[in-house]
């Protein structure tokens, strides 16, 4: 199935249409960036970590952290391209101890995107269908210091990047931002806990039903089934991701009968 991204810039510098395979809407997903395991059979979409391979016959979406540097990976990145606050210390969101990278200019913009673009070849050659972008909204814990407009215009660059290596882009949460979708050449929304706070409509609306919704609760998953399940691609998974046999281990799926077979 071909669909629309972006490869290259206009002369008004909006990316130009490229084809591009996209996810069925209303498909059976699994969210696997935790460790990559057999999917079960309901599954048609996957996501698993760059580190990994995709899944023989599946759509396969690779998640890379884009904006936010992997504790492990800390000391990898150029010092001067980790945010720092006005007294020098590094800005950390503090839910993952990740160091937010620092997007304030063009030249770091760059700079980030020249290393993650080569994460993104990685996925390419590996056979992915496409790329997951996550911490779009790093900008929102920045401390006032990072501005959408340094998100949107870092998210372009790597679109057009994912584009040319003929692989889709999805937008990683950050509702707040979707209406840029045209500006920024992404082509679906990965979504976490959009039935939780009421956000499934507003991706549904900016990726026509191109939506795949992870719910950590019970409750956001029934929110989310309740007024989505006919439409959007819909998985209940444990905050950590974890593999099965794993303590914490959690995955449950609806699949509605009455619904027509995803397109």
């Amino acid at each position: 199935m071909a669909g629309c991204g972006s490869g290259s810039e206009g002369k008004d510098g909006s990316p130009k249409p490229t084809a591009v395979r996209l996810p069925p809407r209303n498909a059976g997903f699994d969210y696997q960036i935790g460790g990559a395991y057999p999917p079960p059979k309901d599954v048609r979409i996957v996501s698993r970590d760059r580190s990994d391979s995709p899944a023989p016959g599946l759509y396969n979406i690779c998640y890379v952290n884009a904006f936010q540097a992997q504790p492990a990976e800390r000391s990898s990145w150029p010092p001067d391209l980790l945010l720092r606050d006005a007294h020098g210390e590094v800005v950390i969101d503090e839910d993952w101890n990740e160091p937010l990278l620092d997007l304030r200019t063009p030249a770091k913009r760059e700079r980030v995107a020249r290393r993650v673009n080569r994460w993104i070849d990685d996925c390419a050659q590996k056979g992915f269908d496409a790329v997951e972008p996550d911490n779009y909204d790093s900008y929102t814990r920045s401390r006032h210091l990072l501005t959408a407009e340094d998100a949107t215009a870092l998210m372009t660059r790597l679109s057009r990047h994912a584009h040319l290596r003929h692989l889709a882009i999805g937008q990683k949460n950050t509702a707040e931002l979707a209406g840029r979708r045209g500006r920024t050449g992404l082509d679906f929304a990965v979504a976490e806990e959009c039935g939780q706070y009421d956000e499934c409509g507003v991706y549904a609306k900016a990726f026509d039903d191109r939506v795949v919704d992870i719910e950590y609760t019970d409750g956001g998953f029934r929110s989310a089934l309740a007024r989505w399940g006919g439409r959007l691609s819909i998985v209940r998974r444990d905050r950590d991701v974890s593999t099965p046999g794993s303590a914490g281990y959690v995955r449950k799926a609806h699949r509605d009968p009455r619904v027509a077979a995803p397109r």
